[in-house]
């Protein structure tokens, strides 16, 4: 990969977790799910945003992970 190639990938890794990070912290009503993890989406009441909330989370565990791989 070019190093534009990569700058350019950095960048949608980085909106993707912005995004992420902002449905996670509406679903949840708080931000605490940052330090508490997977548990706290265990604990939301309403199913649908259960749902959202744990769809995001695994999308924030990919951008993290790929983050990994590129560093």
């Amino acid at each position: 990969m070019s190093v534009a190639q990569i700058k350019n990938l950095q960048r949608r890794l980085a909106n993707l977790e912005s995004e992420a990070t902002e449905v996670l912290n509406q679903a949840c009503g708080h931000e605490l799910w940052q330090s508490l993890g997977f548990d706290a989406l265990d604990s939301i009441d309403d199913p649908e945003r259960r749902a959202r909330a744990n769809y995001y989370y695994g999308q924030l565990q990919t951008v993290r992970e790929l983050r990994d791989v590129l560093a």
